[in-house]
């Protein structure tokens, strides 16, 4: 993989944080995290991620409408955005589509359906 990638990724929970920290250190992308959409607009005003890794179910802001949000932002809209969401049920693929997403993958993660939508966008 070429390090120079970098990732954001936007998750609340801890747990699916460090899984996918390690899952992006181990392919040798760089990896920035944030817990909600506040700390997301932050990292954005001083980093450009090739790719963004969207939690849907977040506190304040869900990931939606942040989406949605990214992608009227000149500077932001074509960043790559793929959903990572326990949203599994019939429609929401399309939900997440509609949003603005490029992307989408359930939770549970299967690793390798990640890295390669991941692949498919950033190499």
């Amino acid at each position: 993989m070429n390090s120079t990638k970098i990732i954001l990724h936007i998750e609340d929970n801890p747990d699916n944080r460090l899984l996918i920290r390690r899952l992006l250190m181990s392919a040798s992308y760089q990896v920035l995290e944030a817990t909600n959409a506040y700390e997301a607009i932050s990292r954005l005003r001083h980093y450009r991620p090739d790719l963004i890794l969207m939690d849907i179910n977040m506190p304040i802001i869900d990931g939606y409408t942040l989406t949605t949000k990214f992608k009227t932002v000149p500077g932001l809209e074509n960043i790559p955005i793929i959903a990572v969401t326990a949203n599994a049920m019939r429609g929401d693929r399309e939900k997440s589509l509609l949003a603005g997403c490029d992307g989408y993958v359930e939770k549970p993660i299967d690793i390798d359906k990640l890295l390669g939508q991941i692949r498919r966008f950033i190499g």
